[in-house]
């Protein structure tokens, strides 16, 4: 399905990108069949031993048959494993292809600390090698010219969520902020065609914004969403998709919204130009306002 058309945010058309193919699998790593998966895992692993291997022996490495491990490279947007294997081969060319290891059990508190942030760093590649420039410009004039912005997410999703409201209402546009789930859709019946509700969950199967974004689509609300799956049951009910990569690591989750804090940043600084002279004027107002409460 072509992601342009049904503005989901696939990966970049130039496979010469930095990373681009490593940040491709990890993007459709969440929608793969459970034995594609188990192949995804290890080429992500084993990235510099794939490109000196055949499929054959990629498909004993994972204990599969040579057809999955052909399904697998379809799945993940590759013609076939030749092809993976030259776009493995370029991102290992690449100075910007960080490797590093798992955390292990005897990491010491500094060895920890250089794998996590370089797993946050790698996630922020991955996350810009798969951002598409036609879906973000989508993005942000549907939020430039809508009437009113409701913005929802449960659980680890809530910094984010209010993180676009802090952006966004700085910009002067009618915003608010929900992460109560039945306050969601009490607000999302309110709205209208002209009004948007932008839902932020990584994995995009929590069921409360599920709803949410199916009321708003019954309501014929636009809708985007911010999430790491694009096969999730969230993308159903969203117009266009924004995909946070982070790899599956014991610090996932932190990875994952630095990823989503990025591309709000992208998005407020995108806006912000639209009217430069609105948004430097708010923002003298608001430091105006909040130096009384400075020691």
């Amino acid at each position: 399905m072509d992601s342009h058309k049904n503005g989901i945010a696939g990966p970049m058309q130039d496979s010469t990108a930095p990373g681009s193919s490593l940040a491709q699998i990890r993007s459709k790593l969440p929608s793969l069949a459970a034995s594609e998966a188990q192949v995804a895992k290890w080429v992500l692993k084993n990235a510099d031993k794939v490109i000196r291997l055949s499929m054959a022996r990629v498909a004993e490495e994972c204990s599969v048959s040579d057809t999955t491990v052909l399904r697998f490279c379809r799945s993940a947007g590759f013609h076939g494993f030749t092809e993976i294997k030259i776009s493995l081969a370029r991102d290992l060319a690449s100075p910007q292809q960080i490797i590093h290891d798992d955390i292990a059990a005897g990491d010491t508190p500094i060895a920890i600390a250089n794998k996590v942030f370089l797993a946050n760093i790698q996630s922020l590649y991955d996350t810009l090698n798969v951002l598409d420039e036609n879906t973000l410009n989508q993005v942000v004039n549907l939020l430039a010219k809508a009437k009113r912005i409701l913005i929802i997410g449960v659980g680890t999703s809530g910094p984010i969520v209010q993180d676009l409201y802090n952006r966004l209402f700085r910009l002067g546009l009618d915003c608010a902020a929900e992460t109560d789930s039945y306050l969601q859709l009490m607000r999302t019946s309110l709205l209208g065609p002209k009004d948007v509700v932008v839902a932020i969950s990584q994995s995009g199967s929590s069921v409360d914004p599920v709803l949410t974004l199916k009321e708003a689509k019954r309501r014929e609300v636009r809708t985007i969403c911010i999430t790491g799956n694009a096969k999730s049951p969230l993308t159903k009910y969203a117009d266009i998709t924004l995909l946070s990569v982070s790899s599956e690591r014991p610090f996932e989750a932190i990875a994952s919204r630095i990823a989503q804090a990025s591309i709000v940043d992208a998005i407020y600084v995108s806006l912000s130009l639209i009217n430069i002279e609105k948004t430097l004027r708010n923002e003298e107002l608001i430091w105006d306002s909040v130096i009384p409460k400075s020691i």
